[in-house]
Parts: C-alpha cells; structure tokens; sequence
C-alpha cells in the first residue's frame, strides 16, 4: 500500500472537513500520533479496520487493484502536475545561473 498518497488524501479530506488531527483521532477513538503517522505516511502498521474507519469517516472508499495496473486518470492527472512543477523548477535553476541574459 502506498501510504505516502493515501496520508495525503486523507490530510487533505480531513482539512477539507474542518477537523484537526486531535478532533478526527477522538472521534475514532485513536491517537493524533496515529492520524499525524497516517497522513505523514510513515505509519509502520494499520490494521485494515482502522483504516476503513478512518476512511469512511472522510467520505473516501478504499481500492484494491493490481499493483501494476494502468494510472487512474486523477492518478495521471497528479503525476503530470508534480512533473511539470519538477520541470518548472529545474528550469527556473538553470536560467537563474545564467551569466548573461538570454536575448532570443
């Protein structure tokens, strides 16, 4: 399981509710350590229970799929968007490093 993309959905759909961390934990009945974990995407384990009731509780469904199957078209969307910002970057490093300004 990818936790580092669902932690951020779920940071996000949290957010999007108006919950703190500290709110959603106590309404389910677990740690702010645990939740803060879980959207880090560092959390180490999380039974399946939990983790389907922290969902529902956000209004997300949880997926299972092959590991190598084709990119969602949300999927797509955000790996171009996080490609063209890493681009936008390099690009912006490169000119900013210009002795002289380019004149084209």
């Amino acid at each position: 399981m990818d936790f580092a993309n669902a932690g951020a959905l779920i940071r996000e759909s949290r957010r999007r509710a108006g919950l703190t961390q500290a709110e959603l934990a106590k309404r389910l009945k677990m740690s702010r350590a645990t939740i803060s974990r879980l959207e880090s995407g560092t959390i180490q384990e999380l039974g399946i229970r939990k983790f389907a009731q922290v969902a529902d509780r956000l209004g997300l469904e949880i997926t299972v799929r092959l590991k190598h199957a084709r990119l969602t078209l949300h999927e797509a969307y955000a790996r171009n968007r996080a490609e063209r910002a890493s681009a936008f970057k390099e690009t912006d490093a490169v000119v900013a490093n210009l002795k002289e300004p380019f004149h084209g």
